[in-house]
């Protein structure tokens, strides 16, 4: 069957190819009843105008973008990102809008910044969220210089052109550092994610805060790429020190996972030996044995809140730093008073 085109639309409705132009991408210059027929017709026949020609005639694309500095393996392994999107597209299905997800895996910022101005030229998106935001980001520059509309997913950055949703990790990680110290732990390690992030500083100036306060006498964090892999090499180094660690604070549930994996390959009971908290509770954390201390939060309804903002801003609106709760800790089987002695 012979794909049917502008022209095949305009002969059977009687109007010019100008006139189909404006009637399917909502643009003025016919009458709505003529706009009607138009549609209709295209309908019947199942004619959908390119992306490239509803570009040209300045139409959205109803596609926003999400572009992540991460190895692909990552959506395949850590919940935060699939259940992140899964928010996302929750959302946006609601207002007819698609994702466009790229991988950048050799994690340049100007590798990102080619993927915006590739996207924003071609008029494939109308507006990109920013993750992973580094202190001093030149991504935040690039896209606000493109005039792409945007939004950044976690901690704001002083000076950004953009409105950002985050949530506090200062908080959750003081309280985790209080309830391991009440319960005893005087040598507490963190197995932290990428140390630039912006979120990943929070945290950790709140973990060492919050070590020095209560006179920890250990309290280092080991940079991982967030990987299990990572997480495992990092819990082999600090149990295998000569005064190891009684507690241990992961920067994400994936390295949990193999951590406890390790610690249990090891001989060292959980939590007997060690205690084991987790960030972001996904739904292995209470499958694993023992199940996982974790802090908790809702990652789907970010994602879904993450969404809401950015189209707001694709429609002109002027949009506003949203908060999210802070993640809270949900105590389970992992984490308990440290062994005497």
């Amino acid at each position: 069957m012979k794909r049917p085109t502008i022209a095949d639309i305009a002969r059977e409705a009687g109007v010019s190819k100008g006139a189909v132009s404006y009637a399917l991408n909502g643009q003025p210059g016919v009458s709505e009843a003529t706009r009607e027929r138009i549609r209709a017709i295209a309908d019947r026949a199942g004619f959908r105008a390119s992306s490239a020609a509803r570009a040209l005639a300045g139409a959205p694309s109803y596609v926003v973008g999400l572009a992540l500095q991460r190895p692909a393996r990552t959506l395949g392994v850590e919940p935060f990102f699939m259940e992140l999107i899964s928010g996302l597209e929750a959302e946006l299905s609601t207002h007819s809008y698609a994702l466009l997800l790229q991988m950048v895996p050799d994690g340049r910022d100007e590798s990102e910044t080619d993927i915006y101005r590739q996207w924003w030229s071609e008029r494939r998106v109308d507006g990109v969220l920013l993750c992973d935001v580094r202190m001093r980001d030149p991504r935040i520059r690039a896209v606000h210089e493109l005039g792409l509309p945007a939004i950044v997913v976690g901690s704001p950055v002083a000076g950004r052109p953009f409105a950002s949703i985050s949530s506090d990790n200062a908080v959750p990680m003081t309280e985790a550092v209080e309830y391991l110290a009440a319960l005893g732990h005087r040598r507490i390690a963190r197995i932290g994610g990428i140390e630039l992030l912006a979120h990943t500083r929070a945290r950790t100036n709140a973990y060492e805060s919050a070590g020095t306060r209560l006179g920890l006498t250990a309290h280092r964090t080991i940079w991982t790429d967030y990987s299990g892999e990572e997480g495992a090499r990092a819990t082999r180094q600090l149990l295998t020190a000569a005064e190891p660690p009684t507690a241990l604070i992961y920067d994400n549930d994936i390295m949990a996972v193999a951590g406890l994996a390790v610690a249990q390959e090891m001989g060292r009971d959980v939590p007997g030996d060690l205690s084991i908290v987790a960030w972001d509770d996904s739904p292995i954390c209470p499958l694993v044995h023992p199940a996982l201390t974790a802090l908790t939060r809702d990652i789907g309804g970010y994602g879904a809140a993450a969404a809401r903002l950015l189209l707001a801003a694709i429609a002109g609106e002027q949009v506003a730093d949203v908060h999210d709760e802070p993640a809270r800790l949900t105590v389970r089987a992992s984490t308990g008073p440290p062994r005497a002695g």
